[in-house]
């Protein structure tokens, strides 16, 4: 039981002797370090700048209008029935029927695929207000197909759905600043991920070092006194080579 115990010390030890030896060899690379997190930072910038292509969001909103309880205000049903029927807006805004509407009547030169993934539909809860948001590199393109989205819709869910009417809260609004990338966020993670790489490979570089540097080292691994040290002193010069003596002799 004593034994286990002293095993046990020893090898926690052991284990922080590494973790003290980790950090000081982080810590002695530090600028390094920092100088990696500069440039990967700096390279997410300029990346983001350079290769990432800006995209404008246009956000229009419809009121949903019960017809059962025509314009006499919502209930606590109405409000229920609203989260219910939220899945069934966003598909019906993303159908066929719709998609197609706003590509035939815009000339869109995508596929009804890549408008899907650019249409974002939502309620947001405790309303009966369908907000529609499209993602396009055109800040005019997106403001068009958010509207022709929006009354494609309202089509739709007037005629299957048994609702009185669906009103426009909100036109498509003309973006003026660009909804992604985010530049600060972008370079910020970069600088984040160099860190981490740089760090990664010290830790990396330490834990497989397995050579024996030190005095207490040597007694540690290997169990061995050590009876003396050579020191080696720096800086001195190598030994000349002899000259090699010409192929001719002297008389």
């Amino acid at each position: 039981m004593n034994q286990d115990k002293i095993m046990t010390q020893e090898a926690d030890e052991e284990i922080t002797i590494d973790l003290m030896a980790l950090f000081h060899a982080i810590w002695k690379k530090l600028p390094i370090v920092v100088l990696v997190g500069i440039v990967c930072a700096i390279t997410a910038l300029i990346g983001t700048k350079v290769l990432v292509t800006p995209k404008y969001t246009s956000v229009t909103k419809a009121y949903i209008l019960s017809k059962q309880n025509g314009n006499t205000g919502m209930t606590m049903s109405d409000l229920q029935m609203s989260s219910t029927l939220t899945k069934d807006y966003i598909e019906l805004a993303k159908s066929r029927p719709v998609l197609e509407t706003a590509v035939s009547k815009l000339n869109l030169e995508m596929s009804l695929k890549e408008l899907a993934a650019s249409i974002t539909v939502d309620v947001p809860q405790d309303t009966r207000i369908l907000q529609i948001a499209v993602e396009n590199e055109d800040p005019e393109t997106a403001k068009e197909i958010a509207d022709t989205v929006r009354e494609a819709v309202r089509n739709q869910i007037e005629e299957i759905m048994d609702v009185e009417a669906v009103n426009t809260v909100e036109e498509g609004n003309l973006p003026t600043a660009p909804s992604s990338p985010n530049t600060m966020k972008n370079t910020i993670l970069g600088g984040l991920l160099g860190i981490l790489a740089a760090i990664g490979v010290i830790v990396l570089i330490n834990v497989l070092d397995d050579t024996i540097k030190s005095q207490e080292e040597v007694e540690q691994y290997l169990g061995l006194n050590v009876l003396t040290l050579v020191p080696l002193k720096e800086g001195a010069s190598k030994p000349k080579k002899a000259r090699k003596s010409s192929g001719k002799k002297r008389r």
